[in-house]
């Protein structure tokens, strides 16, 4: 700790110990300076003011006594919040600088004009409050921010300007509302070179996936600009996820997922003075690029992760790129404050009981389900008008609206992204809301009953009328441990991160298809013969859809491997078994461009489907762009844990054309560790086991198709419904069958299906055969894993 004697620190001065002089901001901003610059990290430079400093600016105006006794007058009930707090507000602002302050933070700043090279520097003024016990990430914004402030006068008005947001009515409530003595909080100002990033662009970082708490990604927003639009939800970012365990890997690029966003404003630098700052229309050029190129999203990763372990707690960030330089640099570094002291043991699961009609979709923040009647408050001066436990429907929110969002249902914004104050606000408080839905005020009205659901992924969903939903809390303590394998079966990427507390190993069953038809909505072979597309319609949507993309087979592999790779991080270095497509003929025609590609058939579930596609001129091509996106996933992102499943494999013979056009695709078994299953759902599979055993690692049990053509009864039939059972002892038979030969050559084995989550005495069964793993839907796996320990005990009695 530095000594406490003088109204300046340089940042290079401070550490962590140093809180109580500087603030929590300040402090943390001394050692990344000092502690992290091996780390290649780049902070701007700059000084604090102490906060000695601040109690000498109050006392020196005689404020102390005078902001006591409004503060006394507030608390009696004799004056609102409003009222106290624009009246301290304004004691503030006029107060005069002691003349020795005033010179040292003059001082200070010509200093660090020499160090830039400039006269008067442009730097950036944040206040950062001292109190060591006050959680200063919690609530965020609390205090104000100035940017582009040159001059020395500037800069004076800037710093009491600081010192009076310690008293905004939201700060004001926080106190009250926690406890704390408004005079025993002080404040610090930082003030730093300005990071050009009004030429560039901004935004925020946290080291941990804010929404599900996965420890494993570091998620950014970007936006072009100054960054205060991304702090306040003022846009919607870029958002890019990267997966922090293969960071470090020679070659590798783990990125995730990239979103782009809209990014409808950017702030830059105004004329000065009060106009320091302004927002003006983002260019369309800009709107459809991203802020950030693959290398500094992986740069920005690595600092995060090198923060993150420096601390060894999960951290909220902000960082700017300076349009001059193209250099990257960390702006704050705080705590994050929501994830990371989430309850470890109890896992709660909310699921929509029944269908309805969307009206609109936005980012989802947290996992939860609310339902009630809209009030669209359009502006602060509103809020007083709210009713509590409606949905509040809004642009976007700052601070000053925290009294209602508590009240709130749930909330529903135009604008922001997941590092948005309406994002942070709502994970603190427990509320479900989905931003940046555009259009929310414009489209719903008030008293109008709606369903927000949170619990389907990352894309929020606001529903017409009030839906059935259930709410559980699933115990994940003194689950008994158990020999066989329990996997999770997986469609949707942005559901996989939800299920990672659960003490799974693996993903039996993530099934590309869902990516295809939920997310890339384009038939393969219409985007490989785009120019040979007859259908209008369908032209103009894949151009829509693609419209970010040189190359239309390239959205095709991007935005699957993109999927796969979350779905498989999720669980790495657990297997995720990853299906090739499964599309029916009628159900790939569904999909945009599909009906010039596919035929009629009588019986689609005994068609052209499964391994028979992929070695036929009819889809060769498009079975190939599937193979290139396993091929990013495992060799660019670095995601070896996937595992290549074949569904529907006839015969042997149609099993080694497979892995021959793998093959030619770079897909070989067996090399770079590529492990190759295959899906045992017809009869021959079972006949034949041990043959297809020599050909594949590994065999899946798909009961439901196994079941459909061991019993000769169509699985989609009402009327046959009843005939329809995996516990036949005709169906059991040839899966104790094809477990034993599996057992026989040393080929693993399991099963990816309800039934035994929904027969106790099936799973049962399967753990008695000797089955290597069971895959189950995520609600179903704590329940199953009491059951086979119970079973187990038995056997081993």
């Amino acid at each position: 700790m530095v000594d406490n004697s003088g109204s300046i620190r340089w940042l290079e001065q401070l550490s962590n110990r140093d809180v109580p002089l500087v603030g929590g901001k300040n402090a943390s901003l001394g050692e990344m300076v000092g502690t992290l610059k091996a780390e290649g990290i780049r902070v701007p430079d700059g000084f604090a003011t102490t906060s000695e400093a601040y109690r000498r600016f109050l006392a020196g105006n005689g404020l102390d006594g005078k902001i006591s006794e409004y503060i006394r007058l507030f608390q009696q009930g004799d004056a609102s919040l409003a009222a106290t707090g624009d009246a301290i507000r304004k004691l503030i602002r006029r107060g005069r600088w002691p003349g020795d302050i005033a010179d040292e933070i003059v001082d200070a700043y010509r200093e660090l004009g020499r160090r830039c090279g400039r006269y008067e520097v442009d730097v950036a003024v944040r206040s950062s409050a001292t109190a060591e016990d006050l959680p200063e990430a919690s609530f965020a914004g609390q205090q104000e921010t100035f940017l582009n402030i040159t001059g020395e006068e500037e800069l004076l008005d800037a710093c009491r300007k600081c010192y009076a947001s310690l008293f905004t009515d939201r700060a004001i409530s926080y106190r009250e509302h926690h406890g704390f003595d408004h005079l025993q909080v002080a404040l610090s100002i930082g003030v730093q070179k300005m990071v050009r990033s009004d030429l560039a662009g901004a935004g925020v970082m946290f080291s941990i996936d804010t929404e599900t708490g996965f420890p494993d990604v570091v998620v950014i927003d970007a936006a072009w600009g100054l960054g205060e639009n991304v702090v306040q939800g003022a846009v919607n970012p870029d958002s890019y996820t990267v997966f922090k365990p293969l960071l470090t890997w020679p070659g590798l690029r783990p990125i995730l997922q990239k979103r782009l966003g809209t990014k409808e404003k950017k702030m830059v630098y105004g004329r000065g003075g009060s106009h320091a700052t302004r927002n003006t229309d983002t260019p369309a050029g800009e709107r459809h690029a991203f802020v950030l190129s693959d290398d500094e999203v992986l740069q920005l990763a690595r600092w995060a992760t090198a923060i993150e372990r420096h601390y060894d707690k999960p951290m909220d960030m902000e960082w700017a790129k300076d349009g001059n330089t193209g250099e990257l640099y960390i702006v704050q570094a705080r705590p994050e404050t929501v994830q990371s002291r989430r309850e470890a043991g109890v896992l709660k699961s909310y699921t929509l009981q029944e269908k309805g009609t969307v009206l609109l979709t936005g980012l989802s923040i947290g996992e939860a389900i609310a339902a009630g009647p809209v009030q669209v408050i359009k502006s602060a001066s509103e809020i007083e008008r709210f009713v509590e436990g409606n949905i509040l429907v809004t642009g976007m929110t700052d601070p000053d609206w925290v009294p209602i969002m508590k009240k709130a249902a749930g909330i529903i914004t135009d604008h922001g992204g997941r590092t948005s104050h309406a994002a942070i606000v709502s994970r603190e408080l427990g509320i479900a809301a989905v931003v940046g839905t555009d259009r929310g005020t414009s489209e719903l009205k008030d008293g109008q009953e709606v369903t927000l659901s949170c619990a389907e992924g990352e894309v929020g969903k606001i529903y017409q009328g009030l839906l059935k939903f259930r709410a559980e809390e699933l115990s994940l303590d003194q689950l008994p441990e158990i020999r066989t394998r329990i996997m999770m079966n997986i469609a949707s990427p942005a559901a996989a991160f939800r299920w990672w507390r659960l003490p799974c190993r693996g993903i039996g069953l993530a099934r590309m298809e869902f990516i295809i038809n939920g997310i890339i909505k384009a038939h393969p072979m219409a985007l490989v013969h785009y120019d040979r597309l007859e259908d209008k319609e369908a032209r103009q949507r894949i151009r829509e859809l693609t419209r970010h993309y040189d190359d239309k087979c390239e959205y095709f592999v991007d935005q699957l491997a993109q999927g796969i790779a979350t779905i498989a991080a999720s669980q790495y270095p657990e297997p995720v078994i990853v299906r090739m497509s499964d599309f029916k003929t009628n159900e790939y025609a569904e999909l945009i461009g599909g009906r010039q590609f596919e035929f009629a058939e009588e019986n689609p579930m005994l068609g052209f489907r499964g391994a028979s596609r992929y070695y036929s001129d009819r889809y060769r091509e498009g079975f190939a762009l599937e193979c290139a996106a396993i091929r990013r996933v495992r060799e660019t992102i670095g995601l070896s844990n996937v595992i290549v499943m074949i569904p529907f494999c006839r015969s042997l013979q149609e099993a080694d054309k497979v892995l021959a056009v793998m093959a030619e695709e770079g897909l070989e078994r067996g090399k770079q560790g590529l492990e190759v299953y295959v899906m045992v759902e017809i009869p021959s599979n079972v006949v034949l086991a041990e043959q297809f055993a020599e050909r594949f690692d590994g065999f899946s049990i798909g009961s439901n198709d196994l079941t459909q053509l061991t019993l000769g009864v169509d699985r989609d039939s009402a009327i046959l419904k009843e005939l329809f059972d995996e516990r036949d002892p005709a169906v059991m038979a040839l899966i104790r069958q094809a477990i034993a030969a599996a057992n026989r050559t040393g080929t693993k084995i399991g099963i990816c299906g309800q039934a035994p989550s929904d027969h106790p005495e099936f799973a049962a069964f399967l753990v008695e055969a000797g089955i290597d793993s069971i895959s189950l839907n995520p609600d179903s796996v704590i329940g199953v894993i009491r059951r086979v320990a119970e079973v187990e005990k038995r056997l081993g009695g």
